[in-house]
C-alpha cells in the first residue's frame, strides 16, 4: 500500500512569497535546483551563484522551496523539468517560493564541529601525509592567506628586535647625557673655586660645554621617543589586529569547508539509498535537514568571502604601511643621529683651544681645604692644620715653595703646573 510521509520541518517555519527575476544573456537566473519527483515531495534551491540575477535580487536563498514558476505549479515535477520550464519562459521569470526560516546555530551540529577540528589538523599536512592517514583534504587547504600568517610573525619578530635595540640605544644616550651633566657640574665647581682667573674661566667654559652636551643628548632622546612609540603601536596594535583577522578568516574557512563536506556526505548517502531502491526518511519528508545544511553552507560561504576580502585588504594596507613606516622611521633615526653629531661638534668646537692651562695645584689645594674644613672629621683635622701652616710658610717665603729646589730652578717653573685633559 502506497502512503506519503508528512513533512518533518524539524521545528523550522516557512512563509510564502514570490519574486521576479530578469534573465541574463545566457537565459539563466543563477540558481541550481534539487529535490523533486520521484524521491522528494518538494523542489528547493540548492545554490545561488554569484553575480547572477538571483544573487543581485537577494530574495531567494539556499534551502527555499520552489512551489511555482510564473504562476505554474511545479508540484510533482522533477528538477530537470523545472529547469527546462524556467529556460522556456521568455523575459522575466516569476518564482513562487516558500521561504525557509532557520537559525544557523541549529545546523551547527557536533559533526560540523568535529569536521572543523579535522580541517585544522590537516591544514599544514602534505597531500601524501593526509592520504596515508586516510584524511580527505578540501580544495581550499594550504591557503596562501594562511601562509601569510607565518610571514606576519617574521615581520613581528623583526620589529620587536628593532624596538629592543631602539630602547637600548635610548638608554645609552640617556646615560651619556647624565655623564656629561656630571662632568659639567664637576668642572663648573672647580672653576668656581679656582683662585686663578684664567683657570677659573676655562673650567667654567668647559663645564658649561658639557652641560650643553647633556642638553643635546636629551634632545635626541626626545626626538627618538616618538619613533619608539610608533614602532610600539605597529608591533602591538596593527600586527595583532591583522593576525586576529587572519585567524577569524581561517575559522570561517574551516566552517565553510565543513558544511561543504557535510553536503557531499548527504548527497552520497542519498545516491546510495537510490541505488539500493530504499526510502530515505529525511528525503521523503521534505529533506529539511539537507536544506538546513544548504542554508548554513550559504551563510558560511558569505562570511568566508567577506573575511577573505577583509584579510586581503588588511594585508595590502599592512604591507604598504610597513614599507612606508620602516623608511620613515629610519630616516628619522638617521636625521636625529646626524643632528646629534653636528650639535656636539658645534658645542665643543669653540673650546678646543682652551687647554693647556697653568694651574697652581698647591694654592688650589689650600683653597679647597679651607673651603671644606668645616665639614671635615676630627681625624682629618691635623691635615688641615698642616695646610694652614704651609700657607703661613708660603706667606713668609713666597719664592721658596719647596726646600729641595735647586739654585738653577725658577720659582715660576716649580709653582706652575701644566694641566691638559687630553
Amino acid at each position: 500500500m502506497d502512503f506519503e510521509y508528512e513533512e518533518d520541518k524539524m521545528g523550522m517555519t516557512v512563509t510564502s512569497g514570490s519574486c521576479v527575476l530578469e534573465k541574463d544573456p545566457q537565459n539563466l537566473i543563477g540558481i541550481s535546483i534539487g529535490g523533486g519527483a520521484p524521491y522528494c515531495p518538494c523542489l528547493y534551491v540548492v545554490q545561488i551563484f554569484d553575480n547572477t540575477p538571483a544573487s543581485r535580487d537577494g530574495t531567494l536563498a539556499a534551502g527555499d522551496e520552489i512551489v511555482g514558476v510564473s504562476n505554474r505549479t511545479v508540484k510533482g515535477r522533477t528538477k530537470v523539468e523545472v529547469a527546462k520550464l524556467i529556460q522556456s519562459i521568455k523575459g522575466d521569470v516569476t518564482i513562487n517560493y516558500n521561504k525557509l526560516h532557520a537559525e544557523p546555530k541549529q545546523g551547527k551540529s557536533l559533526d560540523i564541529v568535529l569536521k572543523k577540528a579535522k580541517h585544522r589538523v590537516i591544514e599544514n599536512m602534505s597531500s601524501s601525509t593526509a592520504d596515508a592517514l586516510g584524511l580527505s583534504r578540501a580544495i581550499l587547504c594550504n591557503d596562501s592567506l594562511i601562509k601569510k600568517l607565518e610571514e606576519l610573525e617574521r615581520t613581528a619578530r623583526m620589529y620587536k628586535g628593532f624596538v629592543e635595540l631602539t630602547k637600548k640605544m635610548l638608554k645609552a644616550f640617556y646615560d651619556v647625557s647624565q655623564t656629561h651633566k656630571q662632568f659639567g657640574d664637576v668642572f663648573t665647581e672647580i672653576g668656581v673655586r679656582d683662585p686663578q682667573p684664567n683657570a677659573s674661566e676655562t673650567f667654567m667654559k668647559f663645564g658649561e660645554s658639557h652641560r650643553n652636551l647633556e642638553k643635546v643628548a636629551m634632545t635626541m632622546v626626545t626626538t627618538l621617543k616618538p619613533m619608539l612609540n610608533d614602532l610600539h603601536t605597529y608591533l602591538h596594535k596593527a600586527i595583532p589586529d591583522t593576525r586576529l583577522t587572519i585567524q577569524k578568516y581561517a575559522d570561517a574557512k574551516f566552517e565553510y569547508l565543513s558544511y561543504c563536506l557535510k553536503v557531499k556526505e548527504m548527497d552520497d548517502e542519498e545516491c546510495t539509498y537510490i541505488a539500493l531502491q530504499e526510502p530515505l526518511y529525511r528525503v521523503e519528508t521534505g529533506n529539511y535537514e539537507y536544506r538546513l545544511v544548504l542554508r548554513c553552507r550559504q551563510l558560511a560561504r558569505e562570511k568566508f568571502a567577506k573575511m577573505r576580502s577583509n584579510v586581503l585588504e588588511k594585508l595590502e594596507l599592512l604591507d604598504q604601511k610597513r614599507v612606508q613606516h620602516i623608511v620613515t622611521q629610519l630616516q628619522r633615526f638617521l636625521s636625529a643621529c646626524l643632528k646629534y653629531d653636528q650639535s656636539c661638534v658645534e658645542v665643543m668646537e669653540p673650546h678646543q683651544n682652551l687647554f693647556p692651562i697653568e694651574v697652581d695645584l698647591f694654592r688650589n689645594n689650600s683653597v679647597f681645604e679651607r673651603a671644606e674644613v668645616g665639614g671635615q672629621s676630627a681625624a682629618s683635622r691635623p691635615y688641615a692644620d698642616r695646610s694652614d701652616q704651609a700657607d703661613q710658610d708660603e706667606d713668609d717665603n713666597p719664592v721658596s715653595l719647596s726646600p729641595s729646589r735647586s739654585d738653577g730652578d725658577s720659582a715660576a717653573g716649580e709653582d706652575a703646573k701644566l694641566i691638559d685633559p687630553e
